[in-house]
């Protein structure tokens, strides 16, 4: 087990404190957004005596994050894997650099994303079942968008609002006009965003309130936004984003209609299976890695079955304590004493 060094990135929405005291280092007036595990290039983490990551653990198919959102991050959904492929090849083609701004498809890979909660976490996730939908917009007097989706459809609807042919406005001074959770994140967003289609198409979403331990997994074609609260997150090694909005950054509405999924999702929250008395599952159809939760409470052993990092987020154990993390190769053996929680990202 080799202690490892994860690498900050400073993302204007991140949060000034949660990360510095987690790691327990004192704040500088910069936000902390996400400290990165893993072997990523765009940050990639050492062993405590300076070696790269990827000296022992090669290239790692996952990448382990410490989040903290401030501020509502973009909009935005991710390929499968054939789109991937298919975006790279063509964009390659089309001689867009890598590292264009306009550039979507970075990577031929497909990137699955999971959530956990390590403290009360907000986000969009997923896009509501359309009676659901329709009784909230009815009940805050958005009717006009609820006659387009009973008339449309979701998906067309969609594809209206983004294009500009339904008319933001009336949404927007309906929802301003309630109270409703969902109406306040509408009403804080167009105040971040005015007239964008995005801040509509959010009210088409899940509003999700995390407790600490439970998770969202972002599936190929999720439209998704984390809001507000610190996390563990883990996701596939990959840099493809497809935005819708609510971002400075390269949107592309014509290719994120494409790779959305419409599938409604009536409840996005995922919740641990719990394998033992002591550790917690959480499942990632599809993702080359699953997360597990170790809520330590005396001697526990553990054996990787992979390429594992682990990190400790709470409380104070040997090997780990809150903040620490470590590498395990395949194979390796550790025993987790003492009383803490931590998480741990294998690959499979």
């Amino acid at each position: 087990m080799r202690t490892v060094t994860g690498v900050v990135q400073h993302y204007a929405w991140g949060d000034l404190y949660s990360l510095p005291r987690l790691l327990h280092t004192e704040p500088d007036g910069s936000p902390w957004a996400e400290w990165w595990l893993g072997t990523h290039p765009g940050g990639p983490a050492q062993l405590d005596d300076g070696t790269p990551l990827s000296a022992v653990a090669g290239d790692l198919p996952y990448l382990l994050k410490l989040l903290a959102a401030a501020e509502p991050l973009s909009l935005q959904t991710h390929p499968d894997a054939l789109t991937a492929q298919q975006g790279y090849l063509r964009e390659h083609a089309a001689a867009i650099a890598v590292d264009d701004p306009r550039r979507i498809y970075r990577d031929p890979f497909a990137k699955p994303e999971l959530l956990c909660a390590i403290s009360p976490f907000d986000a969009l996730c997923g896009f509501r079942p359309a009676a659901v939908t329709d009784l909230l917009l009815r009940s805050i007097g958005a009717t006009g968008l609820a006659d387009e989706l009973r008339e449309h459809g979701l998906q067309a609807t969609v594809a209206a609002l983004y294009r500009g042919t339904i008319p933001t406005a009336p949404t927007i001074a309906a929802c301003r006009a309630n109270a409703t959770p969902e109406c306040s994140v509408v009403a804080d967003l167009d105040r971040r965003y005015p007239g964008e289609p995005s801040v509509v198409v959010a009210l088409l979403l899940n509003l999700v309130h995390l407790h600490p331990g439970e998770a969202i997994f972002l599936g190929p074609g999720n439209l998704h936004a984390y809001l507000l609260g610190t996390g563990v997150e883990v996701m596939g090694a990959s840099d493809n984003v497809v935005r819708g909005g609510l971002t400075p950054k390269h949107v592309d509405v014509e290719e994120l209609l494409t790779v959305l999924s419409f599938e409604p999702l009536a409840d996005p929250v995922v919740r641990p299976v719990q394998v033992d008395e002591f550790r917690y599952r959480y499942p990632t159809p599809g993702a080359r890695f699953e997360l597990w939760r170790f809520e330590v409470d005396g001697p526990l052993p553990h054996t990787a079955t992979g390429r594992e990092l682990a990190v400790c987020t709470d409380g104070d154990a040997s090997p780990l304590s809150r903040g620490e993390s470590a590498y395990l190769a395949p194979g390796e053996s550790v025993e987790f004493d003492g009383f803490c929680t931590v998480y741990l990202v294998a690959e499979r």
